[in-house]
């Protein structure tokens, strides 16, 4: 077993545009030419052969201009061969996850770790190649490597037809391109357990049976999708994080639809990086650690508590690894002081009328340094006043005086560029700063890809790219539109934490819409609750403090939240427990 791996990342290395500096500096190359790194005939990439990569690779890794290659340490405890390999110097998955039966198996990692690759290998799309990654996987191979082992029965199960699974992929925007037709269409011919009614009626579907898939939101697809899963009648169900675009209303009635499985005696896995709602869903949490792009493996299984808190902490103590050399930890915010604040803009009352939608605002204040937090139900005009207030839609009622706004949109999209050439463009001046390099694109880890085409970046990789250009313009009020969404637990508070610090620092005023409660409990000073009926009518109450607002979207839910002793989380509390009741009958859901 190796202990050192390299690993590059081919739509980072650029041949054409460097020095050759990994094959330069290779020390194995002064003595016998393209024996350590060199470039591949076909690809024109930089290569090595696994069995001559050592330590001191790290020199020639830390050459290369682009960030294109790793040279990373295998834990000492690891004494298998990869699961699967997708090539020469390319992700390596160790270890799966444990199935069981009648029980919710929560997945908590990073992006970029193997997450979706071993529900793909779990539900027969990708068969494991064992790390012979030259040649296609073997069925029969996988079950003898196996044979000893429970997951080799199951294997043996799902290769001989004999396990019939589900599974609610991550990119649910492929899904009008696999089925053609309407939402009835689609869940008709897959209700095979007859909950399809119930499924819909739950989730407030109804008026979109007829609507064409291609016509559906992110939100109302994924909705689709999870109905879809769930409707199936199977042994074993997969959900790649079900949270997605969905507002904290439906993240909370979804976790209880895949709850509802529970009955049927099923296995059920989920792979998701809200951590309310993972906590709230699962039976048992499987950690899956290692570095991104490198190699993923999956840890023995763990109560829910105890397996979140251990991932915070980022020290597997029954495994005795250390994946993480930080604890993540959620500190209270200190309450909202607007005293001595600069008012930055003050709007009237304004309304907003569609055809079949009416939004009233009240008339509000953002202040400098302040993050203005807004939460509520997905339908009720959220993304509509972040838009007022860039002036891309003009209210009916009243109007807000036009001041420089920098919106970020709710559905980043890539474009043809460069991440560097563009950034470049936007920033100008910002950009070169030693600050915006430091406090911007080094916490937001976008100099990994600084030289990469807009349009290969990943959908985390997109999103913290657009929040670094809006962040970059010249403006005085920053509008965000759920830019928690496609990132992982610790890119998710390093980006909570670039946007405070930024609003802080340059006394800007920040207003974010977002569903993740952790998120939004860790980044905003104050909030915006919106209410009414979705599609219909959306009202505002606020600006409001937090303890207030999320009391407020709370009981509209019928949930109460408590702080974990340890990390200071938000945690679900069970319907019906003592401290919910007791949380009820206080008034107070949200902080115990």
């Amino acid at each position: 077993m190796k202990s050192h791996i390299a690993i590059v990342e081919k739509e980072k290395c650029h041949p054409t545009k460097c020095g050759h500096e990994c094959m330069k500096y290779d020390p194995l190359n002064r003595n016998v030419p393209d024996s350590g790194f060199h470039l591949n005939a076909v690809s024109g990439k930089a290569e090595i052969a696994e069995e001559v990569v050592m330590q001191f690779h790290s020199i020639c890794a830390k050459m290369c201009p682009f960030d294109a290659i790793k040279i990373v340490k295998l834990p000492e405890a690891l004494k298998e061969e990869p699961l699967h390999q997708f090539g020469e110097n390319a992700f390596r998955l160790y270890k799966l996850p444990v199935l069981k039966k009648g029980e919710i198996v929560g997945i908590l990692g990073r992006n970029g770790i193997g997450k979706s690759t071993a529900l793909n290998i779990l539900a027969g799309m990708i068969v494991p190649n064992l790390g012979e990654f030259e040649h296609k996987g073997n069925t029969e191979a996988v079950v003898k490597k196996f044979s000893t082992m429970t997951i080799g029965e199951y294997f043996r199960n799902l290769y001989g037809k004999k396990v019939v699974v589900s599974y609610k992929p991550q990119r649910i925007e492929l899904l009008p391109q696999q089925y053609k037709g309407t939402v009835q269409n689609l869940l008709s011919k897959v209700d095979e357990r007859n909950v399809v009614k119930d499924l819909v009626r739950e989730i407030e579907l109804e008026n979109l049976l007829q609507r064409d898939l291609s016509m559906l939101s992110g939100g109302e697809l994924q909705k689709v999708a999870i109905i879809a899963a769930i409707a199936k009648k199977a042994d074993v169900y997969y959900f790649d994080e079900p949270a997605s675009f969905l507002d904290i209303t439906s993240r909370i009635k979804v976790a209880k639809m895949i709850r509802s499985l529970k009955e049927e005696n099923v296995a059920v896995v989920v792979v998701e990086h809200d951590l309310a709602t993972l906590d709230y869903v699962s039976d048992e949490i499987q950690i899956v650690y290692g570095e991104q792009a490198a190699y993923g493996i999956f840890s023995q299984s763990k109560g829910v508590r105890r397996g979140v808190n251990e991932y915070l902490d980022g020290f597997l103590p029954e495994d005795n690894v250390r994946f993480r050399p930080y604890k993540i930890m959620f500190q209270r915010a200190p309450p909202r002081r607007t005293a001595g604040k600069e008012k930055l803009l003050e709007f009237p009352a304004v309304e907003k009328k569609f055809d079949a939608f009416h939004l009233k605002v009240n008339s509000g204040c953002f202040y400098g340094g302040e993050v203005l937090a807004v939460m509520g139900a997905n339908g009720l005009g959220k993304s509509t006043f972040l838009k007022m207030l860039a002036g891309l839609v003009k209210p009916d009622v009243g109007s807000i005086t036009p001041v420089k706004v920098a919106y970020k949109t709710q559905y980043p999209e890539a474009f043809e560029g460069n991440v560097l050439e563009h950034l470049k463009k936007v920033a100008r001046s910002e950009f070169e700063s030693g600050w915006f390099q430091q406090n911007i694109m080094e916490k937001l880890n976008l100099k990994a890809v600084m030289h990469s085409d807009i349009a290969s970046l990943s959908g985390g990789e997109l999103q913290k790219f657009y929040i670094a250009c809006t962040l970059a313009s010249d403006a005085n009020i920053i509008a965000m539109d759920e830019p928690s969404a496609f990132i992982d637990v610790e890119d998710r508070l390093n980006v909570a934490e670039v946007i405070k610090t930024f609003t802080e620092t340059k006394g800007v005023s920040t207003i974010v819409v977002d569903h993740d409660v952790q998120f939004v409990d860790y980044l905003g000073d104050a909030m915006l609750v919106f209410e009414g009926v979705p599609g219909r009518e959306g009202h505002v109450h606020g600006p409001c403090n937090k303890e207030e607002g999320m009391n407020r979207v709370l009981k509209m839910l019928d949930i109460t939240y408590r702080k974990d002793k340890v990390t200071n989380r938000a945690r679900i509390n069970k319907s019906g427990s003592q401290l919910d009741q007791e949380q009820k009958q206080t008034g107070k859901c949200y902080y115990s």
